[in-house]
Formats: structure tokens, sequence, C-alpha cells
């Protein structure tokens, strides 16, 4: 064990003397505060904006004068998605899937405004967050730093004296690997602060130590593999070039390479034709704007002999209100089977894209950083099911009492004069309906089971380098 501690010691003392490396330590340090603290500030600005926002959109809606409950309906809500506090690390698809929704009844809309202002925040360079930083960027640092420790042993003719001495191939490695590690905790120092201030903010410890766990796992695989090709080649030049090219696979072309595969493999279906699909079922279930349409005169039959009367003007209840309620039951019904194809298909494609991470570690890192923040897919998905379930209640509580506190003499003739139209406008206290929404990410645990495959990737890399490393160690000669 000594000798494995005086090895690491020593490699530590050369990096510390050696200019370069302090220089190139000093840089990226540099960059990966301040790419930080921009991403901390800008998701803390986001998450005070859009909670604001989403307060302004409830007190708008409620404070409405009162109006036909219908005209609600249509007048609509807006909800918007915070982003979580692990966000500050890795904004995931925040960015490109719109953080807020306009809901309204009959209709699910899109989530719009995806963020635009990333790229003035960090001068153009939308993309950069901290995470992308650790996961491009810091494997060069490593690289640069250690893609010759091996075989500097060799060109110093210091490898034949050390194992004269009876220093064994395992113990050298072990010594490197300690020293390398050393250097990839001291650049994870940056990500512990920012995930440390993500606690302040009420995030789960243990999904801030999962973050901190994933990205050192992640860096140690590059460890294993720098020091697997310095102690299999004697070159630095070839050292380097290895690596590099790895590098760039793994970090450029291997991610793209996902992405197309996953398309190319489970193609997309058009939107013209799944919204013509869409609402040619639609037109089946009915339009409730419509009371006398055809698809509502078994309803109106079976209200009529429920109620024991004879016209719809005699029921307790306006018949009209009851058609709203339950064509917004049958259109939700189509709808959400639509969402929840569309959704299916979007988690089959990334999957499919991140099933790449056994050829790279760079998407199994990003795969599981997305899933540990809150900020991936599913959460997303959440997101619109979330958003779905206070329309469809809001909307919902509006037709009851369109229904029940409505007279179907009225509603019908609302348009005679202005007192028939005043007397449809129901009091402003129905509107409090609405629910409060707060969208929160998914417990520490659930994301953590979502980060399972992507953390038993990295951990399989890191293994095989490893044996790899200790094999090529092994047999290392002068």
């Amino acid at each position: 064990m000594s000798n494995v501690l005086s090895i690491a010691r020593e490699e530590s003392r050369l990096w510390l003397r050696s200019r370069l490396a302090l220089f190139a330590l000093l840089i990226f340090a540099v960059l990966l505060a301040a790419v930080s603290i921009a991403t901390s500030l800008r998701m803390s600005e986001e998450h005070r904006e859009r909670s604001e926002q989403q307060a302004l959109a409830e007190e708008t809606f409620l404070s409405q004068p009162d109006r036909h409950p219908h005209r609600m309906v249509h007048y609509g809500h807006y909800v918007f998605r915070t982003p979580p506090p692990l966000a500050m690390i890795d904004p995931g698809v925040d960015s490109v899937t719109g953080q807020s929704i306009f809901l309204e009844g009959h209709r699910q809309n899109t989530a719009m405004f995806a963020d635009a202002r990333a790229g003035a925040d960090l001068g153009g360079f939308e993309g950069l967050t901290a995470a992308l930083v650790y996961q491009l960027f810091v494997p060069l640092l490593l690289i640069a730093i250690g893609h010759g420790v091996f075989i500097r042993e060799r060109e110093e003719n210091t490898l034949a004296p050390l194992l004269a001495q009876g220093v064994t191939g395992n113990e050298l490695y072990a010594g490197k690997w300690i020293a390398l590690a050393g250097v990839t905790l001291a650049l994870l120092l940056p990500l512990a602060i920012v995930s440390a201030a993500a606690v302040v903010r009420g995030e789960a410890l243990l999904a801030s130590f999962g973050v901190i766990g994933l990205y050192a796992l992640y860096l140690f695989v590059w460890c294993g593999l720098i020091l697997l090709v310095s102690a299999l080649v004697r070159s630095r030049a070839l050292s380097l070039g290895i690596l590099a090219l790895f590098w760039l696979a793994s970090a450029l072309i291997v991610p793209r390479m996902a992405v197309e595969s996953a398309v190319s493999a489970m193609p997309a279906p058009g939107k013209i034709e799944t919204d013509l699909r869409m609402q040619a079922e639609l037109r089946e279930v009915g339009d409730g704007h419509n009371a006398g349409a055809p698809q509502f005169m078994q309803l109106r039959a079976n209200l009529l002999v429920q109620y024991d009367v004879e016209r719809v003007e005699d029921l307790p209840v306006n018949f009209r209100g009851v058609v709203s309620e339950v064509a917004e039951a049958d259109v939700t019904e189509v709808m959400n089977r639509f969402a929840e194809e569309r959704m299916e298909f979007e988690v089959r494609q990334a999957r499919f894209a991140e099933s790449f991470g056994w050829l790279s570690p760079v998407v199994a890192v990003s795969a599981g950083s997305r899933a540990l923040s809150g900020t991936d897919l599913a959460t997303h998905h959440r997101f619109l099911r979330e958003a779905e379930d206070v329309r469809f209640d809001f909307v919902q509580g509006l037709n009851r009492v369109h229904a029940e506190q409505l007279a179907y003499n009225d509603d019908i003739n609302r348009s005679l004069n202005e007192e028939a139209n005043r007397r449809t406008r129901m009091s402003a206290e129905n509107w409090n309906v609405l629910d409060e929404f707060s969208f929160q990410p998914a417990a520490a645990d659930e994301r953590l089971a979502r980060a399972g495959t992507p953390l038993g990737m990295l951990s399989a890399w890191l293994l095989l380098l490893t044996a790899g490393g200790v094999g090529a160690a092994r047999r290392m000669q002068p």
C-alpha cells in the first residue's frame, strides 16, 4: 500500500510542478465556475419569473367578472413549468420543449415559449451548461494531464528501476489511478457546490448526491480509459491521438448517430396525418356546442326518462350544459389517447437513442444527468399530464355550473336582449373551480430509478476499462 501511495504522491507533485497542467486546471476551473454561476442565476430567474407568471395567471382567471360559464371555458388559463433546483446543473429539455401551456375547453394545446434567452446570457453559447462542461470538456483536461502517465516512466527510464525494486504493475496502476482520480475529485468541487445550492433551494439530498455520484462515475470511466491507453502504447503522440479520436467519437459522432438512428428506425407519423385521424374520431363524438346533434339524441332521451318529463325545458338541469359536460369527457378521452400514443412513441425513440450509451459514455451520462436533475423527457410528459388534469377539472367544473345553475330557457334566449344576456351571467364566485398549479420534480428515488440504466452502462464501462488497465499493467515491460 505504501508503494501505491508513494506513486500517487509523486505523480501529483509532478503535475503541480507542471505549469501547463496548472494553467489548464486554472482555465477549466474558471470555465466551470463561470458556467455554473451563469446557469444557476439564469435558472433561478426562470423559476422566479414562471412562479410569478403562474400566480398572475391564476389571479387573472379568478378576477374575471360575471360571465356565461362557457365563455370562461374558452377564456382559458395558463400553467407554467417551473425548473427544478438541479436544472442549475442540467436544464435538460427545458429550453426546447416549452415552459407553459394555454388550457381551454375542447383542445389540448402544445407547450410553448421555449427559452430563447440562454444564448444572450452566455454570449451565444446557448448550450453551454455545467452538465455540458463536465460531459465534454473535463474529459479533455484529464486526457491532456494523464495521457502520458505510463509512457513518461518509459521515456525517463524509471519504469525498469521501479519494477526491479519490487513495485508490481498493479501497484503502479493503482498509484496512477489514485492520482488521476484525485484530480477528478478536485474538478467535481464546483459541481458539489452547485448541488449544495440546489439542496438549499429545496432539492432532495439523495438527488444531489446522485448527480455528483453520476459525474464522478463518468469521469472515472475516462480515468480508466486514459490509463489503459497509456499502459498499452509507447508513444505520447499515439496515446493522445487515440484518446482524442475516442473523445471525438464518443462526444460528437455517437450522440448524433443515436438521434439519427432513432429517427430512422422509428419514423414519427406526420402531424397532419395524426390530426386528421383525431379529427375524424372527434367528429364521431359530436360537437358539444350543438345540443341538437345526432350524437346527443340518446342522451336527451335518457334524461327525459330519468327525470320523467317530456321536454328538455322541463328538465331540472340545463340540457346544453349536460351536453357540454358529456362531450368534453368524450373529447378528452380521444385527445388523451392520441396524446399518450405520441408520448409513448417519444419514449421509445428516447430509449432507443439512450441505448447508444453502451457505445458512448457521453450518451449514458447525459441521459442519467437529465433523469436525476428532473429535466428529462419523462418530466416533460408528466407536466403535460398534470396540465391536462387541471384543464379537464376546471372545464368540467364550469360545465357543471352551466348545467346546474343556468336555466335552459335563459340559455337559449340569451341573445334576445341585454336583460336576457345578463341573466346568463353566472357569479364570479364560480370561477373558484380552478385549482392552484405548482409543478414539482418527481421524488428523488423515482428519478434515481430512471437513471438506473445509464448508471449501469457507466458501471459496465468502468469495470471493463479497469479490468483492461489492470491486465495491461500486469504485462507491462520497460
